[in-house]
């Protein structure tokens, strides 16, 4: 199996053993259930279905509710496709967990980043701001000049400006797997990873 759903639980620190502070993230790994095994004569392409965090048949939808019925599986929250190789012998209620990964393993995590509304230019992009004295007057943090006079009489396409900042797709490569702890399915990452606290993130070797 390439990969697993997770639920991000919070950031912490251990030490290694020469006393050196490691900054991590908690993620709580699966189990995953695969739902469906999508093959090449059948779907073009070769992957599994997982599903992960169980839930109540009446809060799903009723088009999910189908689906579920059609593969004979439990019911679950959340769906996420991971591509395998067509050799691959994985089934249909196979469940995987954080057995898939190995310590000091190099993986991807992709997330939704933290929403952080409509927010100017030096939040935004990192602009520097105008300087406090020399007659700067009403405009500290603007983000100046940004675009021509009569030619092209427009402003370009693409040009850093204030607006929405995050809720967008984020992945992170090159994490290491710090440790591992199997009993409560929980990963060690080193590092940060996108998303806020109880969302869900998608991780791949």
């Amino acid at each position: 199996m390439v990969g697993l759903i997770g639920k991000k639980i919070g950031m912490s620190q251990i030490f290694d053993e020469n006393g050196k502070v490691i900054p991590v993230t908690l993620v709580q790994a699966g189990p995953c259930t695969v739902i469906q095994r999508k093959g090449i004569e059948t779907d073009g392409y070769s992957s599994v279905q997982l599903g992960y965090e169980e839930v109540a048949e009446k809060k799903v939808a009723k088009p999910q509710k189908g689906h579920f019925k059609k593969h004979n599986t439990k019911f679950y929250r959340h769906l996420k496709e991971f591509r395998v190789s067509e050799n691959d012998e994985v089934n249909t209620g196979d469940v995987f967990d954080v057995n898939i990964f190995q310590k000091n393993e190099i993986i991807k995590v992709t997330g939704i980043s933290k929403g952080k509304g409509f927010q100017g230019v030096m939040k935004r992009h990192g602009f520097r701001g105008f300087i406090q004295t020399h007659g700067t007057h009403e405009s500290f943090r603007g983000p100046g000049s940004v675009g021509q006079c009569a030619q092209p009489s427009r402003i370009f396409k693409g040009q850093k400006m204030p607006g929405h900042m995050g809720c967008d797709q984020v992945t992170v490569k090159n994490l290491k797997v710090i440790q591992i702890d199997v009993e409560r399915n929980i990963l060690l990452i080193k590092g940060a990873i996108p998303g806020s606290k109880n969302s869900i993130v998608y991780l791949s070797k």
